[in-house]
């Protein structure tokens, strides 16, 4: 989809969002998707594309695409307790039948809908592996290329993290039939990471990096293994998202999950740990302090009854963080950021919990943390810089919203009130893939996902 024939682009801004500011103003070039010269207090020319308000785009650090065709199906109550552990056994059901073609029709779709909220680039959490009889494709990397072809239908730029998944819970249990799609060794792991990182080559700036599931689904020894395969490139996991997932890991081992995974590998700015919910405070200011990312997916946590993240006490001890749409059953950046800070408003009986200081605006700590955040979990530089990619969001200024507002206030007014409905456009590598707030692809896109879920749903 990004096709960059036409080499150089001109841009201007009335205002933007730079990596010091705000700034008015703004001439921005941009050659063969990255952004070639950024001269803020400067006056518009002759042909360069003029627009009012401008935002780096936002990176998605957790998403498993496929759970976008199962939004709305898993809210019936069933005879006892509803929680993650029953929604997941409605997830694999549904996960048993998904072919490549289908994957990549609902992948595409989200994808499509994360553009149009803001999101730029997607962290891709892919464990699914395997036939729907649990055995190899002669491709190891076949469901990957389906992620890959959905981010080229998109647009998207994509961090691709290739799942490894061998146990059913901790110690080192069987896995399950249901999880037959999920389940590699760690011979067959490096040879689709191969196959992966070969195929992801294709995509504008794509990265590759790993997944250990979770510490139920890796035991000590292989994630000892899984850490020299990666390099320097990004480390993501499952952790500590439900109390029955600590519950269990301090019986099997005398620990709480981020507390055992701090004393057994060198975490650093590599890793991301996602959700992280439930921590005491000596295990939050330790991850703090190790320069981790914490990946905050406040919709689905939320959806999933999982709990609230200790963002606060996180934040004041210099930890770090960004948001994922995870189970993609909602995909709108500005609501992630939104749910964050209302949830620890609740907690707190307190407003404007996430602003780092008194006068700061709340919207633009949160954006400014989140953007940071991702970029560092999904392996790419932050903001709006020479160098860096093109990926780009401007806002309506003709919305109710953000009309005569100051630009210390855009944020909190597009994030508190407008919502998504004020994003105007949306570019990758300075082309444009979203206008009007609408996906260009968004029919085509659509009408291949509805009749993937025609099949699926059936």
């Amino acid at each position: 989809m990004i096709d960059d024939a036409e080499a150089q682009r001109t841009f201007h801004f009335g205002q933007m969002l730079l990596p010091d500011g705000w700034a008015q103003q703004v001439r921005m070039g941009v050659t063969d998707g990255l952004i070639s010269f950024v001269i803020p207090g400067a006056a518009p020319q002759p042909g360069d594309a003029r627009h009012a308000i401008g935002l780096p785009g936002m990176p998605n650090l957790h998403s498993h695409a496929f759970q976008r065709g199962m939004a709305g199906l898993a809210e019936l109550r069933g005879p006892g307790d509803d929680s993650f552990w029953t929604w997941r056994e409605i997830m694999y059901r549904f996960v048993d039948r998904i072919a490549p073609d289908q994957l990549r029709a609902v992948a595409a779709l989200a994808y499509v809908e994360m553009l149009e909220s803001g999101f730029t680039r997607v962290g891709e959490f892919h464990y699914l592996h395997h036939d729907p009889a649990g055995a190899a494709y002669a491709d190891p990397a076949e469901l990957s290329q389906a992620i890959f072809a959905a981010a080229a239908d998109s647009g998207i730029a994509l961090t691709h993290l290739p799942v490894f998944y061998a146990h059913a819970g901790f110690g080192g249990a069987a896995p399950t039939a249901g999880q037959r799609r999920f389940v590699h060794g760690i011979d067959s792991f490096a040879a689709l990471l191969d196959a992966a990182r070969a195929g992801a080559s294709a995509l504008p700036d794509a990265v590759v990096g790993i997944a250990p599931h979770s510490l139920r689904a890796v035991t000590a020894d292989e994630l000892a293994q899984l850490q020299p395969l990666v390099g320097t490139a990004p480390i993501h996991i499952h952790i500590a998202e439900q109390v029955k997932e600590v519950d269990d890991c301090v019986a099997w081992s005398g620990k709480r999950p981020v507390e055992w995974l701090l004393d057994h590998a060198a975490i650093d700015a590599r890793w991301c740990l996602v959700h992280a919910t439930h921590m005491t405070g000596t295990e939050t200011r330790a991850l703090a302090r190790n320069g981790a990312v914490a990946g905050l997916c406040p919709i689905t946590e939320a959806n999933l009854g999982d709990g609230l993240f200790p963002a606060a006490d996180f934040q004041a001890a210099g930890g770090r963080f960004g948001i994922g749409s995870d189970s993609n059953v909602l995909i709108d950046m500005t609501e992630e950021l939104r749910l964050l800070e209302y949830g620890q408003r609740l907690f707190a009986r307190s407003r404007n919990v996430m602003a780092a200081a008194p006068g700061r605006s709340t919207g633009q700590d949160l954006f400014e943390a989140a953007l940071r955040g991702g970029a560092q979990a999904l392996g790419m530089p932050s903001g709006l810089a020479v160098g860096h990619v093109a990926d780009m969001v401007s806002l309506d200024a003709n919305h109710p919203t953000l009309a005569g507002r100051p630009a210390g206030s855009l944020l909190d007014g597009l994030l508190f009130a407008a919502g998504r409905g004020a994003i105007d456009r949306v570019w990758r590598r300075g082309e444009v893939v979203v206008e009007g707030g609408r996906h260009v692809a968004r029919d085509r896109v659509a009408a291949r996902y509805r009749q993937a879920l025609a099949a699926l749903v059936a």
